[in-house]
This record gives C-alpha cells, sequence and structure tokens, in this order.
C-alpha cells in the first residue's frame, strides 16, 4: 500500500510517499480503508520528536492520528463492526496511509460526510476533555484563548450548547467568523486583560488555553490570581505558571463516546469545523508546512 513514511525526525524533508506491507488487524483490531484524514498540528509536533514523552514513535513512522473511512478486515473476536461499515476516528497505525489499524472509532452517520468526519476526532476530544476538566456550567462565562483554531471552534460550539457564554481571544480578521458560532471575539495582545473585562464585566470562571501564546499569566489575573479552573494544551511552560497541561488520557470509552456525540451534533448542524484546503496523499507535506505556519481558520484534509 502507498503511505508517507518517515525515518527519522525533522522538517517536512523526512517525508517521503513509499510503499509497504498493509497492517494485518489482530484479535479485537478492526483495519480500514482510509478515504479522508485530518491534519493536525500535532503531527508535526510529532515529525520534529518534540511529544515523545506523550507519543513515542518507533520508525519507520507513519503520520496522522485521525481518520474517516470503510472497515476493510477485522481481527478475531471483533463482533461490533463489519467489513463496509463506514467509521470515523483513531488510528494506531498512521492514518497519511491507504489502510490502517483503527483504534477508537464510532459508526459515520451516513448524512455525514468522509471529509467531515475527518474533522471531528482530535479536535471534538480535545475540546470535550479541556470542557470536562475545566467543569465549565451553564451560565458560566468561559475564556477561550485560540477560538478560531480547529479545537477552539469545536469547544466554542460544545461550551455555547451548555449555555455558556464564551469570551474567545482571536486576530480581528476572525472576529466575524467567531461571531456566527456564538462567541464574543476579543482581539488577543497588548491590553487582552482589559478587553476581556470589558466584554465580561460579571468575570471569567474558567480559561481555556488552545493558544499557547504566553497567555497563562493575564489569564490568572483573570481569575483573581488563582489557577484554579485554568487549563491549557498549548503552553509547554505550564508548570510554571502553576497550570495543568492537558494532553490526553481519556478513556476509550468516553472517546467513543465523544466522537458519537459530535457526529450527532455535525448531522444537526449544531457542530461544525470548515475544511479550508484538501491535499492529495502526494502533497501531505504541503498540508503540514500549512499547518506548521499556524492561522488557519479550520481543519486541513488530505484524501486517500
Amino acid at each position: 500500500m502507498q503511505a508517507i513514511i518517515y525515518n527519522e525526525f525533522g522538517g517536512t524533508d523526512v517525508l517521503a510517499l513509499g510503499h509497504t506491507d498493509k497492517p494485518v488487524p489482530g484479535p479485537g483490531e478492526v483495519r480500514v480503508k482510509v478515504v479522508t484524514v485530518g491534519v493536525n498540528p500535532l503531527d508535526y509536533k510529532r515529525r520534529y520528536g518534540w511529544v515523545e514523552q506523550f507519543y513515542p514513535t518507533t520508525f519507520p513512522a507513519v503520520p496522522g492520528l485521525e481518520f474517516a473511512g470503510v472497515v476493510d478486515a477485522v481481527g478475531e473476536g471483533v463482533t461490533d463492526t463489519a467489513v463496509g461499515d463506514e467509521v470515523f476516528g483513531w488510528t494506531k497505525t498512521g492514518a497519511y496511509a491507504e489502510y490502517a489499524i483503527a483504534g477508537d472509532i464510532a459508526p459515520k452517520p451516513a448524512a455525514l460526510s468522509f471529509q467531515a468526519a475527518a474533522t471531528l476526532p482530535i479536535a471534538g476530544e480535545t475540546a470535550q476533555r479541556v470542557l470536562d476538566l475545566l467543569g465549565l456550567k451553564e451560565g458560566e462565562t468561559l475564556l477561550l484563548h485560540g477560538a478560531a483554531g480547529a479545537v477552539g471552534q469545536v469547544a466554542v460550539q460544545l461550551a455555547v450548547a451548555l449555555g455558556a457564554t464564551v469570551i474567545g481571544t482571536a486576530s480581528p480578521a476572525n472576529h466575524d467568523f467567531l461571531r456566527t458560532l456564538g462567541a464574543v471575539p476579543v482581539a488577543y495582545g497588548a491590553g487582552l486583560a482589559d478587553r476581556v473585562r470589558a466584554a465580561a464585566p460579571q468575570g471569567v470562571a474558567a480559561v481555556f488555553d488552545a493558544a499557547g501564546q504566553d497567555t497563562l499569566p493575564v489569564s490568572i489575573a483573570l481569575r483573581g490570581g488563582t489557577t484554579d479552573r485554568i487549563v491549557t494544551i498549548a503552553d509547554p511552560n505550564a508548570a510554571d505558571h502553576g497550570v495543568p497541561f492537558s494532553s490526553g488520557g481519556t478513556p476509550s470509552e468516553q472517546v467513543r463516546a465523544g466522537l458519537a456525540a459530535h457526529a450527532r451534533l455535525a448531522v444537526e448542524g449544531r457542530l461544525t469545523v470548515p475544511v479550508v484546503e484538501t491535499f492529495s496523499l502526494a502533497d501531505a507535506a504541503k498540508a503540514q508546512e500549512l499547518s506548521e505556519a499556524g492561522h488557519v481558520r479550520g481543519k486541513l484534509v488530505i484524501e486517500i
């Protein structure tokens, strides 16, 4: 099968389109024919070797964690999934490939396109995990840094669905877009604290940092000097501020339930992540370059 393979850490030049054997599903495993792949910042961070403590790499490696596709083969003991089922979720063996062994997956609703399904797993799990850690409730105000990114967009929509008010930091070019999602946008940069206080005179109940642009000190100030109910997924210096860094660890049953719940919201039109651009497998390096450059409003998708 064709796949993107890399044998060392580095820039996009280490990525190569090559051929490798189809993975074989073991007991309890499912193999999928990949149709679409979601491109994420985590892909290039893994390529550089920056997140080995969370995602250790074995070479040769195939990038990519989230996909949508069709079940192609099942291992011994699999009874809840059949060949031909359309599914989406996470892979164990890398998604930038024609075939992959699935990790946590859920059925893809017929009304949800493969492209749309591939945008949901990582952004959905990450956003849901942090909102759960924050214990966000109806009527509370959430300050969300990086609201226009893929994770931020999903977090805005899930928080609004809970009945929370969302103050979202973003560049002015993204403010109108954030309003369509139900957020109250504010510009990041100097004077941020004053702008947040003006937008949320009632105060901020919780802070979700999806930007990692040294926003933790101002976030702590806006929480009255406490680090309680502040979580980051993007600031590597979180421990210096006494703020938890969330990188995963959601139990599989919760991940699968979240996939199914988010798919239902997507079908109902209550959860959307716009696809900014699509790429062929051969152009995977270009997709990662664009992701690494930042400022992508939505998702990049590879079509196999």
